[in-house]
């Protein structure tokens, strides 16, 4: 009887094994290195471990888990043949303005199948305040009075407006020996305004620190304007209900180059949308994103799990 018993256990526990090896493999299949979405690819690439962070995808949205004090980078990569911009927040903050982050804002532009990393808020067209993952209170959205939407990274995409083919360049590629002026004074006008556009990259990116916003953003600025002070009155207690969140902050200064370009948005929505939230890994665990570990799953603890056992004989 005792024996039978003892073999039970022991296939009992083979089982088990098996089935934790299974929901293992389960886990690894819905891991990724990246979002893919339809123009571009996202990923958060831990500068401390040099190496992209999984991504867990559950209920429609994506996770990574950040560990406090580790740098960390935002890489996005063109999927596309044309220009896109990537207006990137971390915290719900433009991550070039600093501004409560918006779609319409400052971005990225990156070349076709090209890519950028971004490794921290941008100081000046020379460098950047890198990003880490730290305690919320000492994140850079809690210490500028914004703690609300801390834990997430998000990335709004815009492709580039079409440019038209204007008689002058027709008239140029056919041999014409004399261009052809514009058909009206008003095409006149409207081919001079092009020529001035520009993106709110370009505009955005480079004002000086402190300088007044674009003419086109005047009433966001009222609004926020309005809403600033009631907003640091409530930091101070929204960060104390969540002492266990994480957010980003505001790092080492380090030489990150970049130039100001002409961009102009084929629409005023984005494209489309990635975002990306991260947290403490005990923190995905209790939200189900992650499985409990496999030892805290077992009901009773076993004060003697090696079972009798008598002195074996000297060799």
């Amino acid at each position: 009887m005792d024996g039978s018993h003892a073999t039970w256990r022991r296939a009992a526990a083979a089982l088990l094994m098996a089935v934790g090896l299974t929901a293992a493999s389960a886990q690894a299949a819905w891991e990724s290195p990246y979002v893919k979405a339809r123009l571009v690819q996202v990923d958060v690439y831990d500068r401390a471990n040099g190496s992209a962070l999984p991504i867990y995808a559950k209920d429609g949205r994506n996770y990574v888990v950040g560990v406090p004090g580790h740098e960390y980078a935002v890489r996005i990569r063109n999927c596309t043949n044309g220009r896109i911009l990537v207006a990137t927040s971390v915290d719900g903050v433009n991550v070039i303005s600093g501004e409560t982050a918006a779609p319409s804002q400052t971005g990225y532009v990156l070349e076709p199948w090209g890519s950028v990393e971004i490794t921290g808020w941008r100081k000046s067209l020379e460098r950047t305040a890198a990003f880490y993952f730290t305690d919320l209170g000492d994140s850079y959205a809690a210490r500028t009075g914004r703690p609300q939407n801390v834990g997430v990274i998000g990335v709004a995409v815009f492709q580039e407006k079409a440019r038209p083919i204007v008689w002058r360049d027709f008239g140029k590629r056919f041999g014409a020996t004399q261009p052809a002026e514009p058909s009206s004074e008003a095409d006149a006008q409207s081919s001079s305004s092009r020529a001035r556009q520009e993106s709110a990259a370009d505009e955005l990116s480079r004002a000086p620190a402190g300088a007044p916003a674009p003419a086109t953003v005047p009433a966001q600025r009222s609004d926020m304007a309005a809403g600033n002070e009631s907003r640091l009155k409530d930091s101070a207690e929204y960060a104390q209900k969540s002492l266990g969140k994480i957010g980003t902050g505001h790092g080492r200064s380090e030489e990150s180059r970049v130039t100001t370009v002409a961009f102009e948005r084929a629409t005023d929505t984005p494209a489309e949308t990635v975002a990306v939230q991260y947290d403490r890994r005990e923190n995905l665990v209790a939200m189900g994103v992650l499985p409990r570990p496999y030892y805290a799953q077992r009901q009773q603890p076993d004060p003697f799990p090696a079972g009798p056992r008598f002195a074996p004989d000297p060799r």
